[in-house]
């Protein structure tokens, strides 16, 4: 299956109803795109935005691709510069590595005010859902009039859309220990009037790195398989109706593995649901495409870490059915060692 091809696998077995996604965007009450309406209004005024799309590695990449190719058609905008910020800060140990959540906290808050003074965005999309649901208690986000959307409420309505669609059906939850722990997905599901018996959470420590070091490598498919293994283990002997979901935005990358590995346990998910592509809908809606004859987009990536050439040549190779030339920035990503202050919240005690 083409990477195209596997794009519309996606948006059609995930049910996006993108007629009704404004609408679904801003009904939500506890919404974690945290943008105020105001806030998104001034920002669609604009002729001219800068549009950050920030992670904790490379898996908002797909989500920045997605953005760039879509307003090249949409030409919501008289100009876009879109920049890809990646917010790790340690190729030896992520945001999962740090020992408390006010560590992850405090530095994820660096990581805004610098992206914030250095680029002065227009819009900040969380491409990263570890991030998204530590955001709400940084400073940054109190203080800042930046509009921010966080991937995780554009997961929980796709999820929530599906299980409401085929009540026997259940859910199993794959994501990173940050974001299982947290338990953010579940308890907005279980919010929205779903048992909490419908839905499994299952962690993928390593799994990230291994994806981007080789997204469909041998090493990457022994870990899926083992993860996907345990899950299926707390579903028990029972053989429900079953949607699986990437709650981290690497693992759509690896796709064609996850579909492998529960084929080798004799399971056949309803569908596969990824929220990377249903996350930027609402740069796109209907009222605002077309508003200029041309649409000059400008991709940049920056980075603290040195990305590792077998991370570029992988997750490149798949950006580039994407988004050539989100592809190609990647490539020639700038490395920026002093992007944000870090190693003052990494100190015991913090």
């Amino acid at each position: 299956m083409s990477r195209k091809n596997t794009f519309q696998f996606l948006k059609i077995f995930a049910l996006p109803l993108t007629i009704f996604g404004f609408l679904a965007f801003n009904s939500c009450a506890d919404r974690q795109t945290f943008a105020k309406e105001d806030k998104l209004a001034d920002f669609f005024n604009k002729k001219e935005v800068t549009i950050v799309v920030t992670d904790s590695g490379l898996g908002g990449l797909s989500i920045l691709g997605d953005a760039v190719e879509r307003m090249k058609t949409a030409k919501t905008f008289q100009r876009v510069d879109f920049v890809f910020y990646n917010a790790l800060f340690s190729n030896e140990g992520g945001y999962n590595s740090l020992q408390t959540r006010q560590q992850k906290v405090r530095m994820f808050n660096s990581a805004l005010e610098s992206l914030e003074e250095k680029y002065s965005p227009d819009l900040i999309l969380i491409g990263c859902n570890t991030l998204s649901v530590l955001y709400n208690d940084t400073y940054f986000s109190r203080k800042s009039v930046i509009p921010v959307v966080g991937i995780v409420d554009a997961g929980v309505d796709l999820i929530a859309q599906n299980l409401k669609t085929h009540p026997a059906a259940k859910v199993i939850l794959f994501g990173t220990q940050t974001t299982v722990s947290e338990g953010t997905y579940k308890q907005k599901l279980v919010q929205k009037g779903f048992l909490p018996e419908r839905i499994v959470s299952q962690a993928c420590p390593e799994l990230v790195s291994y994806i981007e070091k080789g997204y469909n490598s041998d090493e990457t498919e022994m870990l899926v398989l083992a993860y996907v293994d345990d899950a299926l283990q707390k579903l028990g002997n029972s053989a429900p109706e079953l949607y699986v979901s990437f709650n981290c935005t690497h693992y759509g990358y690896s796709l064609k593995l996850w579909e492998k590995a529960f084929k080798t346990f004799g399971v056949r998910p309803r569908a596969f649901l990824d929220p990377n592509f249903r996350m930027n809908d609402f740069l796109f809606q209907a009222q605002r495409v077309n508003r200029y004859k041309n649409s000059d987009i400008s991709v940049r990536v920056v980075s603290m870490v040195d990305i590792e050439k077998n991370r570029i040549q992988s997750i490149g190779t798949w950006l580039e059915e994407l988004s050539p030339q989100t592809a190609n920035a990647l490539r020639n990503y700038t490395h920026d060692p002093s992007l944000f202050e870090w190693k003052k919240f990494i100190g015991r005690g913090e």
